[in-house]
């Protein structure tokens, strides 16, 4: 009997907004958009700058992303009385640059985003995500996003050796703060390093920053080519960075902190999203993890839902000033741009090779990594699926006594 009343409690009365954001909320809402404006928009940067992308392009695919990320977000949160935090699929925009560098236009890259947010949509409406998501071991799609990610590790540690002035200070300021945890927790070093950076860059003898223009949003419309090698090169690798490395991480997040979202729900809502992004430049939308446990990291589990609606009011005001956002880093020297992606990926290259070489299938996540870091294009489509299919292809005939092994294991 008590057990039914405290269930009772924990879903009713039903208070309103207001009285569900409270302090926790604030903060942890705070700090999640905190985290998303930083290292993850240092990965769009570096790679609209590795792509040639033009500044008014690359601050209308931050707009996209922050503005109708942060509405589906509170939208998603208030109606679900649950923390749902959508945001963008950071080793699905790295899979961008990659591709770009093998020889895909903006066009036909933005033609690739559409084709993936109707698979999303599909996939969501006939509910087969969950067979989707099995398809490919988690071992082999994380080496796969290694191989993809070490390029922002290894530039990362070039632009400390060709320009220590500016590159230097940032990485001090990174490692100086991650080495205190609580202080990391409420100051994300990655914004510590951009702040450390700017104030390198105007103590360094370099060009004036140019900060005079448009502020405001300034969306660009771009007509989307659609052609078979950016279906296989990059709409392919999206869907699996959405279903199986984004959304399936922000599902364990919030099943951890008590939540039950559902999955077929959250991929419908990514591809309906990611249609409508996609013209202006938006990749692919995901359920944000490391922000979903970001805003779910304290407080009272029924009030969570209010610290995700602030993250996303949050994220659509950096969304209408990402012009002038975007203007003044991309004006910044290489070196800075280079650093911040580098730091911002450092986490994320750690658990990619950690769950890529702990399981089962090690032959063919090394083979998938190989394959991907030696950045070959045959037939006119990029490293990141020939990765994926030679990988499994590995796996399937070499690891399959290491995989007989850990079954018998569990079973006993």
């Amino acid at each position: 009997m008590s057990t039914e009343l405290d269930d009772l409690d924990v879903r009713e009365p039903r208070p309103g907004l207001r009285r569900d954001l409270g302090r926790h909320e604030l903060v942890n809402g705070f700090i999640g958009f905190l985290f998303s404006c930083t290292g993850p928009v240092a990965v769009i940067l570096a790679v609209g700058q590795g792509a040639g992308l033009s500044a008014g392009v690359v601050a209308s695919w931050v707009s996209a992303v922050f503005c109708l990320n942060g509405v589906l977000t509170i939208i998603a949160s208030r109606w679900s009385r649950q923390p749902l935090v959508y945001f963008w699929t950071i080793p699905g925009t790295v899979v961008v640059g990659q591709a770009m560098a093998a020889g895909t236009t903006w066009p036909e890259t933005v033609g690739g985003f559409i084709m993936a947010a109707v698979l999303l949509v599909a996939l969501g409406l006939t509910r087969q995500v969950d067979r989707v998501m099995h398809l490919l071991p988690m071992p082999i799609v994380m080496a796969m996003v290694a191989g993809v990610f070490l390029r922002f590790g290894t530039d990362l540690v070039l632009a400390v050796d060709r320009d220590l002035a500016i590159a230097g200070p940032m990485v001090v300021a990174f490692v100086a703060v991650s080495a205190v945890p609580r202080l990391a927790r409420w100051l994300p070093a990655v914004l510590v390093a951009l702040a450390v950076g700017a104030v390198a860059v105007s103590l360094a003898d370099r060009p004036a920053v140019e900060v005079s223009g448009r502020w405001l949003i300034d969306p660009v419309w771009t007509t989307p080519t659609f052609t078979g090698s950016a279906f296989i090169e990059l709409t392919i690798p999206l869907l699996i960075t959405v279903l199986v490395v984004q959304n399936g991480q922000g599902m364990a997040v919030l099943r951890a902190a008590g939540h039950d979202p559902r999955m077929n729900q959250v991929t419908g809502w990514c591809g309906v999203t990611s249609l409508v992004a996609a013209p202006f430049g938006g990749v692919s939308t995901c359920l944000a993890g490391p922000t979903n446990a970001l805003v779910t990291a304290s407080g009272e589990r029924r009030r969570h839902y209010a610290a995700a609606i602030w993250c996303g009011v949050l994220a659509i005001g950096f969304g209408l000033l990402a012009p002038g956002m975007v203007r003044v880093i991309t004006t910044m020297p290489e070196a800075y741009v280079a650093v911040l992606g580098g730091l911002a990926m450092l986490k994320p290259l750690q658990g990619a090779f950690q769950t890529a070489f702990s399981g089962p299938y090690v032959t063919g996540a090394l083979v998938t990594f190989l394959v991907t870091v030696a950045d070959i294009t045959v037939f006119n489509i990029g490293s990141a699926f020939w990765g994926l299919v030679v990988g499994v292809a590995v796996s399937v005939l070499l690891d399959r006594d290491h995989r007989d092994s850990r079954n018998s294991e569990e079973k006993s």
